[in-house]
């Protein structure tokens, strides 16, 4: 257990992510500045009552992801833009918002692992599908990634699909959530066949002879 800076967003992230911030509040300067000079990861969470990041009211989620910082870039006014790569997954027992930014007691939360070769069928399983779904999107022309950047190994494959997955901060949240990695290996596959499908009858036009020949008025 111990006791983390927690930053709550309007987004997932997930180990190995990295993250882009401008830091300008006032509170988060000094969480950024604290976290800089003891070389200490801060928690992103997913705020989970619908109002904006800059709001002080905003709850995040239970489950987080550590963020180590490592790269900073002062601007004027005390104001920074950093960069932060994703760690450890963690569970929120309690929040102290005793200091201008929220802080929680944490856990880290390790990711069970199943039977090696299953996840390996599963990671070539899911790499297929996640091919697939980038040449659908490339096509559509809405993202520009080299499936061949897909790592093979089955917990950072299932990161990676979790974040390039074009969908809600609130299901990306429960891939976050998930405890089990054969599980989530799982998920995954089930969501990108079926975003795979519904991708498919988007760009692919009805053939005028499916109707030729149906259509009575009668």
């Amino acid at each position: 257990m111990m006791e983390l800076p927690l930053f709550p967003l309007n987004t997932v992230l997930f180990p190995g992510m990295p993250l882009h911030l401008h830091i300008f509040e006032e509170r988060y300067k000094l969480m950024m500045n604290t976290c800089i000079e003891n070389r200490e990861p801060f928690g992103v969470v997913l705020i989970s009552n619908d109002v904006t990041d800059t709001n002080p009211n905003a709850e995040p989620n239970q489950i987080g992801c550590t963020a180590q910082i490592t790269q900073v870039q002062p601007l004027s006014e005390g104001r920074m833009k950093i960069t932060a790569i994703g760690k450890d997954r963690f569970q929120i027992h309690s929040l102290d918002h005793s200091k201008p930014y929220l802080t929680g007691m944490v856990e880290t939360l390790a990711l069970t692992e199943g039977d090696p070769q299953t996840m390996r069928m599963q990671a070539h399983q899911l790499r297929h599908r996640v091919n697939r779904y980038l040449e659908l999107l490339k096509e559509a022309g809405q993202i520009q990634f080299q499936s061949s950047r897909l790592p093979e190994n089955p917990q950072s494959l299932a990161y990676l699909a979790a974040v390039l997955l074009q969908t809600t901060p609130a299901q990306k949240q429960l891939l976050l959530a998930a405890d089990d990695l054969t599980f989530l290996l799982d998920e995954l596959q089930v969501t990108y066949g079926r975003e795979v499908a519904l991708l498919d009858a988007m760009l692919t036009p009805p053939d005028e002879n499916d109707f030729r020949g149906s259509f009575s008025l009668n």
